[in-house]
C-alpha cells in the first residue's frame, strides 16, 4: 500500500516559511543585545529586554492568533502575519533610543507569534494524517536549521560588516518568508459554522484545553533547553572549550537530522510513548555527559545525546497537542502548546541566570538532568495515565462490537 504524498509543494513551501521566520528571529536574537550596549549605551539588564518583550508579545499574541485563524481563515491570517513581520523588520533602521527600538521588538514579536502559529497550523493540515509524527519532525528540523545558521549569520554580519548590513540581511530573510508562504495553498476553507463557533469572543476560546498538559510537560522541560541557548557558551569558555562552542548546535542539528526519518515513523506506528520516553531518557543523560564535560569529545557527544533527546521530544510533544484536539480547533491548540512552551523558554532564561549566580554551570547542568527525569514522571501522569482510560475504553468498544 503506497503511502500518502509527505513533501508535497505546499509541505515544502510552509516549511521554508518556517525556515526564514526562525532565522530571521535567531539572527536578531544574539545581535539586538550586543547592538543596544555598544550603539545604544545601555544596560546589560536593558540589553536583555530585547528579547523579553520580543518573547512576551509573541506569546500574547498566540492565543488571539488561534481564534483568529479559525474565525478568519488561515490564508488570511497567515498573509496578515508575515506582512506584519516582514513590515516590523524594515523599522530596525529607524529608532535612535532603546526605547523606540523595545517598541519595533514588541511589534516584531507580535508578528512572530501570530506567524508561528499560522504556519505550525497550517502544515498540520498539510501532513497526511498518517504521518504526521514524522511530517512534523521534518517541518520542525526547519526551525532547528535556522536555530544553527541563524547565530553565525548575524555575528558574522554585525562584526564583518556592521549593524545596517544586519538589519537589511534580516528584511531580506523576513521577505523570504513572506514569500514562500504566499506560495502556500490552503484548500480547506473554514466552513461558516465552523465561524460561528469561534468568532465569539471570550477567555476561554483563546486556549485549547486538551493541549495544556503536553504543553506544560513541554514548558518544564523547556527550562533546561533554554539553559543550554543562554548559557552553553559560556560554559564552554569555562572548561576551556570556546574553539569547539560553536560546533554544539551544529552537532545537535546533525544528529537530528541523521535521526528523523526513523524516530518520526516510529512515532506514526508505535504511538508517543514509545518514542517520549527513552527520548527523555537520553536528554537526562546528555545534560549529565554535558555536566561532566573535560575534552571536546564528551561536550559534542552530550550535544548528540541532547539533539537526539530533546529535539525528537519537541516536535513529539506539538504533534500530540495537535491530535489531541478537533480539527476545527488546531489553530488554538497550536497557539496553546506554543505560548505555553514559550512561556518556559523565558521563564527559564530568568530563573537559571538567577540560579547560575549561586553555583557554577558544571554543577547547573548535572542538577538539570535529575530536574528532566521529573520531567518524565510530569509526561506519565499529564499524558500517558490519562491516555489509558480513553484507550480502554476503545477497546471494549472494538470487543463488543466484534
Amino acid at each position: 500500500m503506497n503511502k500518502p504524498k509527505l513533501w508535497s509543494k505546499d509541505f515544502i513551501s510552509v516549511s521554508l516559511s518556517n525556515f526564514f521566520l526562525f532565522l530571521t528571529f535567531y539572527i536578531l536574537l544574539v545581535t539586538l543585545p550586543s547592538y543596544a550596549m555598544d550603539e545604544l549605551h545601555s544596560s546589560s539588564s536593558v540589553a536583555g529586554l530585547m528579547t523579553t518583550v520580543f518573547l512576551l508579545s509573541a506569546i500574547v499574541s498566540r492565543p488571539l492568533a488561534g481564534q483568529w485563524l479559525e474565525s478568519k481563515g488561515h490564508k488570511k491570517v497567515l498573509l496578515i502575519a508575515l506582512v506584519l513581520f516582514a513590515g516590523a523588520s524594515l523599522l530596525y533602521f529607524f529608532p535612535t533610543s532603546i526605547i523606540g527600538f523595545l517598541v519595533v521588538r514588541l511589534v516584531h514579536g507580535i508578528g512572530f507569534g501570530m506567524a508561528t502559529t499560522a504556519v505550525g497550523t497550517i502544515v498540520a493540515d498539510i501532513i497526511p494524517v498518517s504521518r504526521r509524527g514524522e511530517g512534523m519532525g521534518y517541518f520542525v528540523m526547519s526551525t532547528n536549521m535556522a536555530m544553527v545558521i541563524g547565530p553565525f549569520v548575524g555575528l558574522l554580519a554585525i562584526q564583518q560588516w556592521g549593524s545596517s548590513i544586519l538589519f537589511i540581511l534580516s528584511v531580506v530573510v523576513a521577505v523570504g518568508s513572506l514569500l514562500t508562504g504566499l506560495s502556500v495553498g490552503i484548500k480547506k476553507p473554514v466552513k461558516p459554522a465552523e465561524k460561528a463557533i469561534s468568532s465569539s469572543f471570550s477567555f476561554r476560546n483563546l486556549f485549547e484545553a486538551s493541549a495544556v498538559p503536553i504543553a506544560l510537560v513541554g514548558s518544564f522541560m523547556a527550562i533546561v533547553y533554554s539553559a543550554l541557548l543562554s548559557f552553553v557558551s559560556i560554559y564552554a569558555n569555562q572548561i576551556h572549550l570556546a574553539n569547539v562552542a560553536s560546533l554544539f548546535f551544529v552537532v545537535y542539528a546533525i544528529v537530528l537530522l541523521l535521526s528523523r526519518p526513523f524516530t518520526g515513523k516510529w512515532l506514526d506506528q508505535y504511538g508517543p510513548n514509545v518514542i517520549s520516553f527513552p527520548c527523555i531518557a537520553l536528554f537526562a543523560i546528555g545534560m549529565l555527559v554535558l555536566s561532566q564535560s573535560t575534552g571536546a569529545g564528551t561536550f559534542l557527544l552530550s550535544a548528540g545525546l541532547i539533539g537526539l533527546g530533546w529535539g525528537t521530544l519537541f516536535p513529539t510533544f506539538q504533534t500530540i497537542a495537535i491530535q489531541d484536539a478537533e480539527p476545527r480547533k488546531r489553530g488554538l491548540a497550536t497557539a496553546t502548546f506554543l505560548s505555553i512552551y514559550d512561556t518556559g523558554i523565558a521563564l527559564g532564561s530568568f530563573i537559571v541566570g538567577i540560579i547560575a549566580v549561586k553555583m557554577d554551570y558544571s554543577t547547573l547542568y548535572f542538577f538539570c538532568s535529575f530536574y528532566i527525569l521529573i520531567g518524565m514522571v510530569l509526561y506519565y501522569f499529564l499524558h500517558t495515565k490519562k491516555q489509558r482510560p480513553a484507550d480502554s475504553v476503545k477497546e471494549q468498544t472494538t470487543l463488543h462490537d466484534a
